[in-house]
């Protein structure tokens, strides 16, 4: 795998470039909006929060090799309650989030990319981490979107406000 195409997946799991990145969905959300269901909306913050690590965890698992089936139904994915029950519980599953994309971003090597995981139908490493990239920057914009419902956005580092 070359150097430019771990690059790109870099810059994929930071949500930098096209995407909203991932550090600034995130912050200075207050724990109270984020378990608030904006009108219309099918989840709260936090439940997109709770589905991103559940997912997250999974992908990782897979990618370094691990078995990790999928849930016997779509909602098992979808863990936890609403809403945070205190502001500790949010920072806690915000931390959580943040430290296992570090773990997936630190899988980013040129040495390992092309790596098969028999395990998990044969796909590349790259596979699985480009496939965590997709999931977490489709919930990121659910995120991003909820936080401008809820006129919680942008966030105090700035994000996109067109």
């Amino acid at each position: 795998m070359s150097a430019i195409t771990a690059r790109a997946l870099g810059h994929a799991l930071r949500g930098e470039g096209a995407h909203v990145e991932v550090s600034a969905a995130l912050d200075g959300m207050d724990w109270r909006l984020a378990g608030a269901r904006a009108p219309g909306a099918p989840y709260t913050i936090f439940q997109i929060l709770n589905h991103l690590i559940y997912w997250q965890d999974v992908f990782l698992q897979r990618a370094t090799g691990g078995y990790a089936p999928a849930p016997p139904h779509a909602a098992d994915g979808w863990p936890g309650a609403d809403a945070p029950a205190s502001e500790a519980e949010w920072d806690a599953a915000v931390v959580r989030f943040n430290q296992g994309l570090a773990a997936v971003q630190s899988l980013v090597t040129v040495d390992t990319l092309d790596e098969v995981l028999p395990k998990w139908n044969h796909r590349t490493r790259h596979e699985v981490i480009a496939i965590t990239a997709g999931h977490n920057s489709y919930h990121i914009g659910q995120i991003v979107l909820l936080r401008r419902m809820l006129g919680a956005w942008p966030p105090p580092t700035g994000g996109d406000s067109w």
